[in-house]
């Protein structure tokens, strides 16, 4: 997901395949005729945020991918965006070349298992109240008025989703901004996710569905009307947010990323912990057991994950590999 400097940019860049899963949520909500007409509802973050407009990159410049070695071994980590637009690719061509040189490909989690109709039913419950109470029961009267203001404004009426918890509102509204922006398609997980397939390559996963559906139902938990007006104030400022943070993760700038991103996420800390700092800790040992494999790995992960003091490339730094941006 989600977090637009903070939450909707981390649905977009961190790791949360919030985007796919959500258009295919949206989907069951019409099918199942709650009655939500969304016109042009049907694609989705993150943890992602990045631009309509093409970046053009120099053939000599440096992109979101990077080798780690220690001795003879080596692997790569690329950093993702979870949705992109017709006119994002190709993508850097430093992808390629590191896809075609890795014998296995390892994601944050299953897309494939994280796509299935009955897990994204559970996780559509999962992002409901289930105890009575609807979302007009945790945030103000205010928040809950400019919430239906907003949803208004793009042809959702509120009734049709008043059950849903923050974390589902906040996608639901980026999903909007984003297809009035032209950015539908599939992301850099999926696309290469689908080459994998197509050319028999392994797949692998740093953290199970389970996991992931439990990360993401966290989302805006600490302070659901804080979450929704961040939200509201934030996807206003989408485009322009979208487009700045797209350039940084196209040339693989983790400095300007964690500024745009990593500080104002750490606004609120429950949530960096949870869908940051936690989960980079957690992949690290696993990266390194990769590392002593005969196979070279082509890790990818949402770029978040790769930014700011508390990231993955920092952390192996510290431990002592040698960390090259390709």
């Amino acid at each position: 997901m989600l977090f637009i400097t903070t939450k909707r940019t981390y649905e977009q860049l961190d790791g949360f395949q919030v985007f796919s899963v959500n258009i295919s949520l949206i989907k069951i909500i019409r099918k199942n005729k709650m009655k939500i007409k969304i016109k042009k509802l049907n694609n989705v973050i993150i943890f992602l945020s990045m631009m309509a407009l093409a970046i053009s990159t120099p053939v000599l410049a440096k992109g979101p991918l990077w080798k780690v070695t220690k001795g003879d071994d080596h692997l790569y980590i690329g950093g993702t965006v979870h949705v992109l637009g017709k006119d994002d690719y190709p993508l850097p061509p430093a992808f390629e070349k590191t896809y075609k040189d890795s014998q296995h490909l390892v994601l944050e989690t299953d897309l494939q298992a994280l796509q299935a109709p009955a897990l994204q039913m559970e996780l559509l419950t999962l992002m409901s109240y289930q105890d009575g109470t609807t979302l007009e029961d945790h945030i103000r009267p205010q928040t809950y008025a400019a919430l239906e203001k907003s949803l208004s404004a793009s042809g959702i009426p509120m009734l049709a989703v008043k059950n849903f918890k923050p974390s589902m509102i906040a996608t639901m509204l980026t999903v909007v901004e984003l297809k009035k922006m032209g950015i539908a398609g599939e992301g850099v997980d999926q696309f290469y996710t689908n080459k994998a397939i197509q050319d028999k390559k392994t797949l692998g996963k740093l953290e199970t569905v389970a996991q992931q559906i439990a990360f993401l139902t966290s989302m805006g938990a600490e302070d659901p009307d804080e979450f929704i007006l961040y939200t509201l104030r934030d996807i206003k400022q989408l485009p322009k947010m979208f487009k700045d943070l797209k350039a940084a993760w196209r040339k693989g700038d983790n400095n300007k990323l964690a500024e745009l991103a990593i500080e104002p996420l750490k606004a609120f800390p429950d949530t960096y912990q949870t869908l940051i700092v936690k989960r980079n800790k957690a992949w690290v040992p696993q990266i390194e057991a990769m590392l002593r494999t005969k196979e070279i790995e082509m890790i990818l992960v949402g770029a978040l994950h790769l930014a700011g003091d508390e990231s993955v490339l920092n952390k192996l730094k510290a431990l002592g590999y040698e960390i090259e941006q390709l």
